[in-house]
């Protein structure tokens, strides 16, 4: 059986980083995010007894089989629907990949919902968000519509998604600003394990939940600054913990900071706009949509900067007609 899926990336505003555990992936703490309509990834997925071999394409490329994360997911997909079928899998992002802005997102909540469809799975949307946060847990977030919740919970059942907005909620525009499209050096699945052996981590749990509560009050109310003002700090309180972990981790760029900096100019001259960053290079400008376009012209004038990519609040992972091969 076949089928195919697309799903988005999205942009947290509270971020997640750290994990409890690492076979389940279960954060250290709660996120809010936006699922971003522009960032997308499309995943073919066919069960065939026909197959000898299990395959993964992904970009056109053949990828190893060897310690593959996406023959891995589909192993717990096969587990559930109680067979061994080999699979041909063909996947496709239509944006850089590795580079901060959350391919694994976006990739594993497309073969999550594509593997389970090809399976014959009926599974819910709060189950489907605890399947693909298993493949990666940012994945979870992007299987809801909209603006997203991720509850961290305890155990695998209560650790998920949900959506607290639909995308129609409110017209935030995430303007991303891509600096570099070179992988980064050091993954965020890496990334995570060494969260706890910065000294700023310690404090980062203590206040995380005031955090999230605030942001979710901000989404209520639609309160652009408050909003801006506390996602801004947010990525940049991220960053401090990538700095001081061992080994440390540098993924600003040069051009990085250049967009940073403009940012905060651009708001001294009356635009509401403000960043927030990933594990990578490539800067995220949340405004309204009003001024969305002013955002991208502006910063496509920044040197180092390859190219603008605007999102508006997208729809979560869904299955669509059209395969891939």
């Amino acid at each position: 059986m076949k089928a195919t899926a697309v799903a988005p990336s999205n942009i947290a505003f509270i971020k997640y980083w750290g994990r409890k555990d690492e076979v389940l992936r279960l954060p250290e703490n709660g996120s809010i995010s936006m699922n971003l309509s522009n960032l997308l990834t499309t995943t073919t997925v066919e069960f065939s007894d026909a197959l000898k071999m299990d395959t993964v394409i992904f970009n056109g490329r053949k990828e190893t089989l060897v310690t593959n994360r996406a023959i891995k997911h589909i192993d717990a997909i096969r587990k559930l629907a109680m067979f061994k079928t080999k699979v041909k899998i063909v996947s496709e992002n239509n944006f850089p990949t590795g580079t901060g802005l959350s391919s694994s997102a976006s990739g594993f909540a497309a073969l999550t919902v594509a593997g389970a469809a090809a399976a014959g799975l009926k599974l819910s949307e709060k189950e489907l968000s605890i399947l693909a946060r298993l493949g990666s847990g940012s994945a979870c977030r992007s299987i809801p519509d909209g603006f997203v919740e991720w509850k961290d919970g305890k155990t695998n059942e209560t650790s998920y998604a949900f959506s607290l907005y639909k995308k129609e909620y409110w017209d935030l525009v995430d303007v991303i600003a891509v600096t570099s499209t070179q992988k980064k050096e050091v993954s965020s699945s890496s990334g995570h394990i060494l969260a706890q052996s910065s000294a700023f981590f310690p404090i980062r749990k203590k206040y995380i939940k005031e955090k999230i509560a605030l942001c979710k009050k901000y989404l209520q109310e639609k309160k652009l600054q408050k909003l801006g003002e506390l996602i801004e700090a947010e990525a940049l309180e991220l960053h401090a913990i990538y700095l001081t972990s061992h080994p440390s981790l540098i993924y600003l760029l040069p051009e990085t900071l250049r967009v940073m900096h403009a940012v905060k100019e651009w708001r001294e001259n009356g635009l509401s706009v403000y960043f927030t960053l990933n594990t990578g290079q490539d800067i995220h400008l949340i405004c309204e949509k009003k001024n969305a376009q002013k955002v991208s012209r502006l910063a496509q004038k920044i040197e180092g900067v390859q190219k603008t990519i605007v999102n508006y609040p997208s729809d979560g992972a869904r299955v669509i007609e059209k395969h891939l091969f």
